[in-house]
């Protein structure tokens, strides 16, 4: 009876893992995608032949991303603790771990993007330049609807980064799936349970994945119904 109970006080930790898990990479998502977004969008426009070209600008702002996306996930939520305790109030915990998963995103963010966005089509570009479209309709009317489709498949990628990322942070005190899988299963051997964390965790990324693909089929299916 006993080992009933604890079966059952288990499968509760598991579920508020869980839930855990989604409250870290869900805000931790939407943060990366204010930051990273307009950051990616800036990476594209100032490039050299583009819309506003501004070169010095552009590399700076690439080599900052690209020291932001070098550092190992592993060490940056050490080497955030004192930024997200000053933010947050703590520097554990799920919402402790919120800082460094944001953070770690939106550089991955900020390519995706810029990686997205070279995909459209110049002529495009240069066609709306002709008919005295600004640089903000090329943006939010052009560049950002042409690449949409391809935008959901980078956000989605970014998530399942962010699912990764999250149990890695459970293992170190961040809480969610990680945490319960180190805590209750390694550490006590209960194979039962890390295999469990695993299965909801590749649960989570097929759900996100599967998500992400109809979303950009949707909006590929709109964008060509608009465009005929």
């Amino acid at each position: 009876m006993r080992e009933l109970l604890a079966d059952a006080a288990l499968q509760r930790l598991i579920l508020q893992a869980t839930v855990e898990t989604l409250y870290m990479v869900g805000f931790s998502l939407a943060i990366a995608l204010v930051c990273g977004l307009p950051l990616g969008v800036l990476l594209v426009v100032t490039a050299p032949g583009h819309i506003l070209p501004q070169p010095k600008l552009n590399a700076a702002l690439s080599s900052v991303i690209n020291a932001g996306r070098s550092i190992p996930f592993i060490i940056l939520l050490f080497l955030l603790m004192p930024v997200t305790k000053l933010l947050v109030g703590v520097s554990i915990g799920t919402r402790g771990a919120i800082v460094p998963l944001a953070v770690a995103a939106i550089p991955f963010v900020a390519r995706v993007v810029e990686s997205s966005l070279q995909e459209v089509d110049p002529g495009v570009i240069e066609a709306a330049q002709a008919m005295g479209a600004s640089p903000v309709q090329i943006i939010f009317k052009v560049l950002l609807p042409e690449a949409w489709p391809t935008l959901l498949l980078g956000f989605t990628l970014t998530a399942i980064n962010l699912v990764g990322y999250s149990a890695m942070a459970g293992a170190i005190g961040g809480g969610g799936l990680g945490d319960i899988a180190i805590r209750y299963g390694y550490q006590r051997f209960r194979d039962d349970v890390l295999l469990e964390t695993v299965v909801i965790l590749i649960a989570l990324v097929q759900a996100a994945q599967s998500a992400g693909n109809w979303l950009a089929r949707r909006a590929a299916k709109d964008q060509r119904r608009f465009n005929a």
